[in-house]
């Protein structure tokens, strides 16, 4: 209820956005001057002795941060590099941490995005609000030899070699604002200092292009089930999005022809057992993410759509110039 009514406010001109914009001043003020204690040592940042990439972006809510960060593991794989990825673990509540997260770890402990990522990268994945401790995990348990920091931004206390900052092309920074008037949590001008700018969706000068391809739509009680999308065109189905921005999925959905009653629900949205049992026989469609937390529940007409980032050449050859020239220690 909240999250819709300052949607309303970020995107689309709500006047009470007026009302936030005073403490949107103090804290851009703390952000200013967390940013500069760490430039000029006040704070420390740590290295952990190999290369850190960091993936993040400026504004709350979804851009695509989880489906970049599995291609770039993919693509590190690709070139003979032993990636290790670090997150947040936002939404888990898990004892101790940091802590490996393995595909079958429960993501009510360790965080729905952490356990997608393990389930798709297919490395090592430590998860921690430390960011530092995971790494350093990582390192000892696994010898990674390069450090992908998922929706790590912001965790100046991980020193990092390459940051890589998502847009999103549609909506981009909203009405520009920090929060809580707007969505930002650093102002536009902090895109400067990244060394690559990925867009999702439509991009702009300067920027690489992201797009997100479904490939197929895997069954939720038995994954050996596959279907492509395209094969529920003209079919009349139930799409659950608990993500930060689920208007990009039905859209998605509604672009194959998907007839789709929408049902939203908060990013990292905790599901009830019947929670998606809606009185009919249609299939239900989620997105991934919501998959990993719906699976204890599962019946046969629970489908998750997954989704893989594509990028053109000029990325990959950016980024694995960058990632040689990285120090190592």
């Amino acid at each position: 209820m909240i999250a819709g009514f300052l949607e309303r406010c970020w995107y689309r001109g709500h006047p009470f956005a007026w009302v936030l914009i005073p403490p949107s001043w103090l804290f851009a003020a703390i952000a200013a001057a967390r940013r500069l204690a760490y430039r000029v040592r006040l704070f420390k940042a740590h290295r952990i002795g190999v290369p850190v990439i960091v993936v993040g972006n400026l504004t709350v809510g979804g851009s695509g941060k989880t489906p970049l960060t599995e291609a770039l593991v993919r693509l590190l794989r690709e070139e003979g590099y032993r990636p290790g990825v670090v997150s947040r673990g936002y939404g888990g509540k898990a004892e101790r941490l940091p802590r490996e997260v393995g595909p079958d770890s429960d993501p009510y402990r360790v965080g729905d995005e952490t356990v997608l990522l393990a389930r798709r990268c297919g490395c090592p994945v430590a998860a921690g609000a430390d960011r530092v401790a995971a790494a350093r995990l990582l390192r000892e348990r696994f010898a990674v030899d390069v450090v992908v920091s998922d929706d790590g931004l912001q965790h100046y206390a991980l020193a990092r070699d390459i940051e890589i900052v998502v847009v999103d092309g549609a909506r981009r920074f909203g009405n520009g604002r920090l929060l809580p008037a707007g969505p930002l949590r650093e102002p536009p001008g902090r895109l400067r200092q990244a060394d690559l700018v990925v867009a999702n969706g439509a991009s702009r000068d300067g920027e690489f292009a992201m797009e997100l391809v479904v490939a197929e739509v895997v069954n939720l009680l038995d994954e050996t089930l596959r279907r492509p999308l395209e094969t529920f065109r003209g079919e009349a189905v139930h799409a659950v999005a608990g993500i930060g921005h689920p208007p990009r999925f039905f859209a998605e959905l509604a672009r194959y022809g998907v007839v789709a009653e929408c049902h939203p629900f908060p990013d990292h949205h905790a599901f009830a057992a019947r929670e998606l049992e809606f009185g009919d026989s249609r299939a239900v469609l989620m997105t991934e993410k919501d998959g990993v937390k719906y699976r204890r529940h599962a019946a046969n007409r629970h489908w998750y759509v997954p989704v893989t980032a594509r990028f053109d050449e000029a990325f990959r050859l950016r980024l694995l110039t960058l990632l040689n020239r990285s120090p190592r220690g």
